[in-house]
């Protein structure tokens, strides 16, 4: 039987220590070539109404693993709120999204699982940003800098307290009742402490770890704001790509690593964070994400960059003193990224007997192709 996986049953089951720890073992075999995947792909199609609908794809899979592909269908478009420029999406009505996640047996094929992304989207983010505060930021590091109060600050904060003793958050977004909601309940989740900052220059006062969790179109760490030894981490904020005077700031980039390009094919290698085909390429869709004409990000500063790799090697340490300013990065590995979680998903729902069965045969034919 295949399973269907719902954002219920996913939250049930999965943990934010279950999710690091799939993670780095899947950068583990990327780097040792045990594992597989590509880049982000995005289709674009313009809508009648001057929006854009955006089929997004990633995929990859591990010896020994399993395969697995998420699938999204959106409606973008981008909006002003509360000041700021921020990247908007739905399916079929605001407030309704389409992501899939299909796990399929590297053994013999076999769909296994459909998952919805939603709970597991914010885990591998948020997880992502624990890996990089336990490689980057200094040891003793306990105080966050939160920037933003929805899903990913919360996903976050749960990571950064698998990898860190974090005793206290400092909290500002735009909103005034959604950064002290995300206080209340995090002070109630993990006893910690959370002071609301009214404006953002006061939540990166004495900070370790500056988190730049939101979906802005533009860029979001103010380098005038930044102090020696912060780590910095940012979601969103125009492509996650921090501006360059933050850049200038970084003493060391750890990005963890870029998807390998195809067989035989080297000149293909590419460490765009995705890669667009469109529908009137040649018209301005207004999405500031990715400018008409222009590449999505690959690696920002390669001038210091250091890789997951590198690490394993131990060719490079990263961090090599307390004042030093780090940033991290996942690059384009979301492939390798969701059939690592989502095929962990998998094995803990089905132990729990979770997930609603429909007969493998429905997706089965006699016909080959």
């Amino acid at each position: 039987m295949t399973l269907v996986i719902n954002n219920d049953m996913v939250a049930q089951v999965l943990t934010m220590q279950d999710t690091i720890d799939a993670l780095e073992k899947a950068y583990r075999d990327l780097a040792e070539r045990e594992a597989v995947c590509r880049p982000r792909i995005d289709v674009q199609i313009p809508t009648r109404d001057g929006k854009v609908y955006q089929w997004g794809t990633m995929e990859g899979g591990s010896v020994g693993g399993d395969f697995a592909i998420r699938m999204k269908s959106d409606v973008t478009y981008e909006t002003e709120y509360e000041g700021v420029r921020v990247h908007e999406k739905y399916c079929s009505e605001p407030g309704l999204y389409c992501g899939l996640i299909l796990v399929t047996n590297v053994e013999n094929g076999e769909p296994l699982a459909f998952i919805n992304d939603g709970v597991l989207q914010h885990m591998r983010v948020g997880a992502d940003g624990g890996i990089g505060v336990k490689y980057m930021s200094r040891e003793d590091s306990e105080v966050v800098c939160m920037l933003g109060s929805g899903g990913m600050a919360r996903s976050h904060l749960d990571a950064f307290l698998c990898v860190r003793d974090i005793k206290k958050v400092q909290v500002f977004s735009p909103t005034k009742a959604n950064r002290e909601l995300y206080a209340e309940e995090m002070r109630a989740k993990h006893d910690i402490e959370v002071v609301v900052c009214n404006n953002p220059e006061d939540a990166y006062k004495g900070a370790d770890i500056i988190a730049g969790v939101t979906n802005s179109s533009v860029p979001v760490v103010i380098a005038e704001c930044l102090e020696p030894g912060q780590h910095i981490l940012n979601v969103g904020g125009g492509t996650g790509m921090v501006g360059s005077d933050v850049q200038e700031r970084v003493d060391v980039y750890f990005r963890f690593g870029n998807a390998p390009a195809p067989v035989g094919l080297p000149e293909m290698s590419l460490a765009d964070e995705w890669i667009t085909y469109a529908a009137r390429p040649d018209v301005d869709n207004g999405i500031t994400q990715k400018p008409l004409g222009t590449r999505a990000h690959g690696v920002a500063m390669p001038d210091k960059v250091i890789y997951f790799d590198d690490l394993l090697e131990g060719t490079n340490r990263g961090r090599t003193s307390s004042e030093q300013i780090t940033y991290s990065e996942r690059g384009n590995l979301q492939g390798n990224q969701f059939h690592a979680v989502a095929g962990r998903t998998y094995e803990l729902a089905k132990a729990e007997g979770l997930g609603h069965e429909i007969p493998t045969e429905w997706l089965l034919q006699d016909i080959r192709d």
